[in-house]
C-alpha cells in the first residue's frame, strides 16, 4: 500500500490496538475480512496509516450495535468515513433496516414461544396439588 503519510505516523498493530481499545487478534480478523489494509514493513511486521484508526472505532461501533462483519462489509467506503453520522450513507440504511426485519422476527418468535411456554407452566402448575 503506498500512501503519502509520513512513515513516522504509521502505527504498528499494538498500538493501533491500544489507540481503539481493541485486540491485535481483532485488527487482523479486520484485515483478513477485508475492512482494513495494512502494509508490511522489511521485518514483515504490519503497520497501518493513521486514518485507519477511525475506521476500526466505526467497525467497533457497528459491532457493538449488533452488525456482523459481513453486515459491514456492506457498508463499503461509508466504514472509511471520519465518523459515521457525519455523512448519510444509503447502504448503511439498507443494512440497518435489514437487520431490524430479522431481529423483529426474531422477536416475534421469542413472544410466541414465551406464551407457549407460559400457558403450559399455568396449565401444569393448574393440575398439581396444593
Amino acid at each position: 500500500m503506498v500512501s503519502a503519510v509520513d512513515q513516522r505516523d504509521w502505527l504498528r498493530i499494538g498500538e493501533l490496538a491500544r489507540r481503539t481499545a481493541t485486540s491485535t487478534r481483532s485488527l487482523r480478523y479486520y484485515e483478513q475480512r477485508g475492512l482494513i489494509v495494512s502494509d508490511r514493513e522489511h521485518n514483515g511486521y504490519r503497520r497501518y496509516a493513521p486514518d485507519v484508526v477511525p475506521v476500526v472505532n466505526n467497525i467497533r461501533r457497528l459491532l457493538n450495535a449488533g452488525l456482523s462483519i459481513d453486515d459491514i462489509k456492506q457498508f463499503g467506503s461509508c466504514v472509511r468515513s471520519p465518523s459515521l453520522d457525519a455523512t448519510p450513507c444509503a447502504p448503511a440504511l439498507e443494512v440497518y433496516e435489514q437487520r431490524l426485519k430479522i431481529l423483529r422476527t426474531r422477536i416475534d418468535t421469542l413472544q410466541h414461544l414465551h406464551a407457549a411456554l407460559a400457558e403450559q407452566t399455568e396449565h401444569l402448575r393448574a393440575q398439581l396439588p396444593s
